[in-house]
This record gives structure tokens, C-alpha cells and sequence, in this order.
């Protein structure tokens, strides 16, 4: 008998179920709207509904389990979300006793940085490596961390907060009260309120933009509009500067770039690896030493599976 899992990803727009296969070939997705107007209720009906229609369609496989990955923090241990800006309404709410009880069947609930990091890990970029930390670059900045090719949580299940690393000390406030974390620098959120700081000190050419998104400013620095650069070399350096620290304190094979704000690549990557070459010794030791054996040498790469991640990596979750 074939087996499979599924995989949820649960996002502020988008609601995205598939049947994956063991070996994570994806046999069957579905995608929705994430109705969060409607209320939490109707997004677990939808998702439950989801859920059954794979099962059912499937019904001669055997279902090893369903993962679903959702964006917050997660208190793992309760199954609830403990906050989520895309999900409104949310904190504290069982998540995970809901939908079982719906279901009539375990799942397991996890942070979506992380299920995009096991994903790549699986399938995508960190494939050939058993650990490896990834930075996702969307609304804010996530993290994960594998090792030993599992998700290493730490000892209260918070571990790979790497988006609220500080670069800045007093840098610009964070929702997490901290000042200057990564994600007030590097997320696509940070790029439009730079974008909007600098046009109010007189930047008229970003005023002139379309829209003031992070897709039209990288548009815009790409024409080679100088305002516009300036705010990728800042974030390119942010993250040049955190990288340098998980290179320096982790020493791991592989650091992977995700997320939707890593579209603009380009515009801030050359700054990043300026940055990181010269803030880590151990970086510019293993970046490009011509001695040193494929394995032996520190990979920062882009993710490969995009919005695929993910989904991808919740379908993983039942088979570790």
C-alpha cells in the first residue's frame, strides 16, 4: 500500500492543502482563500474540508499524518498560537484541539519559518546537507534551524528567532520591543517604511513611484535610482551583519535566503556578502578557500522551492 502525508499552509491570504508523498512528490493540492474576515471558524472549516476531500480522494493510500504550518509565534506544547499579525483573533485559541477534534485524528501544529526550513531541507536548496539555518524574508523576518537533519527548537520551543537579532541598537522600534532587530531592516514591511522615511528627507524620485511597494522600489533601484539602492545596501548590510553572527556562532554548512522579499536578491545580496565577508572571520575563511573540499566550504544561498516551502515542509513533519 502507497502511503502519503498532507501539508497546510496557513497563511494571512492564502489557505494551501496537499497530498504529498513520502518521497515528496506532491500528488494533489488545493487552494484557497484564507477567510480571516468570515472568522477563525470558517478558515478550520475550510482547511478540515480540505483536509477530508485529500483524505477521501486518497482513501486507498495510507495517511501517515497531516502537518500544518502556521505564521507566529506557537506555543507547541498547548497547540495554540501565542500571536500572529496575519492572524487576527488568534492568540490563544487551540488550534490544534480544534481541528482534531474536527478531524478525529492527531496533527501537529508549527511554525511556519520552520516548516519552510525542514521543506528546503527536504527538497529544495539544504538537500544535500543535514544542518542548516534559514532566514525568511516576508511582512517580517523568520527563522529556522536544523540540525542533524531535524528542527532544533531549543529549550522553551523558541529557538531560531533570527529576525530579531539586533543590528541597530538604537535602531528603529520593534513590535517585539526590542529596537533595531533584523526585520525593522531586512523584511519587505522595513523596505516601504525606509522607502517612505527617505521621501519625507526629500527623496522626490521615490515619491514618483507607482506605489510605494517593495516590488516598485526594487523596481526602481534596478533602473538604478540611487534613494532606492541606498535602502537595499541598508537592508543587504543588516543581514550581512546577522549572518556574520550565525556564520561566527553556528559554523553550519548552509545558510538559506527565503521568503518573498528575497525577489530582490539583486538589489541587496551584493552589500550582504561585503558586509558578512568582512564581519566574519570564519566566513572569509571557508566562502571561496580553494584548498577546501566542497564540503568543507560556508554556502549562503537563496531558497530554491519559493512558496513551496512551506506546505512542503508541514507534509514533512509527520515522517520525522
Amino acid at each position: 500500500m502507497s502511503s502519503y502525508t498532507i501539508g497546510v499552509d496557513l497563511g494571512g491570504t492564502n489557505l494551501r492543502v496537499a497530498a504529498v508523498d513520502e518521497h515528496g512528490q506532491t500528488l494533489e493540492r488545493i487552494t484557497l482563500d484564507t477567510e480571516l474576515s468570515l472568522g477563525r471558524d470558517r478558515v478550520i472549516d475550510d482547511m478540515c474540508a480540505s483536509i477530508q476531500q485529500l483524505t477521501q480522494k486518497h482513501a486507498s493510500a495510507k495517511l501517515l499524518g497531516i502537518g500544518i504550518g502556521v505564521p507566529g509565534v506557537i506555543d507547541l506544547q498547548a497547540g495554540t498560537v501565542r500571536a500572529s499579525a496575519n492572524l487576527p483573533g488568534w492568540a490563544g485559541f487551540p488550534v490544534s484541539a480544534e481541528i482534531e477534534r474536527r478531524l478525529h485524528t492527531q496533527i501537529i501544529l508549527e511554525k511556519y519559518a520552520r516548516v519552510a526550513t525542514l521543506g528546503e531541507k527536504w527538497l529544495g536548496a539544504g538537500r544535500s546537507v543535514n544542518d542548516m539555518a534559514m532566514l525568511t524574508l516576508g511582512t517580517g523576518v523568520g527563522g529556522g534551524l536544523v540540525l542533524g537533519g531535524k528542527i532544533w527548537y531549543g529549550i522553551h520551543g523558541m529557538g531560531g528567532e533570527f529576525g530579531h537579532f539586533t543590528v541597530e541598537p538604537e535602531g528603529h522600534p520593534c513590535g517585539c520591543g526590542n529596537r533595531g532587530c533584523l526585520e525593522q531592516y531586512a523584511s519587505a514591511t522595513a523596505v516601504v517604511r525606509m522607502a517612505r522615511e527617505a521621501v519625507a528627507e526629500g527623496a522626490a524620485s521615490l515619491s514618483r513611484a507607482a506605489e510605494l511597494s517593495s516590488k516598485a522600489i526594487y523596481e526602481l533601484a534596478m533602473q538604478g535610482d540611487s534613494s532606492a539602492q541606498r535602502i537595499f545596501r541598508r537592508m543587504g548590510r543588516a543581514l550581512g551583519i546577522v549572518l556574520a553572527d550565525m556564520v561566527n556562532g553556528l559554523n553550519l554548512p548552509m545558510y538559506v535566503i527565503g521568503g518573498g522579499a528575497v525577489s530582490a536578491w539583486d538589489a541587496f545580496a551584493p552589500t550582504m556578502f561585503e558586509e558578512l565577508k568582512a564581519r566574519s572571520v570564519v566566513y572569509a575563511a571557508t566562502c571561496s578557500d580553494a584548498s577546501l573540499a566542497a564540503a568543507q566550504t560556508t554556502i549562503i544561498t537563496q531558497a530554491t522551492l519559493g512558496s513551496d516551502a512551506g506546505l512542503l515542509g508541514a507534509a514533512r513533519l509527520p515522517l520525522m
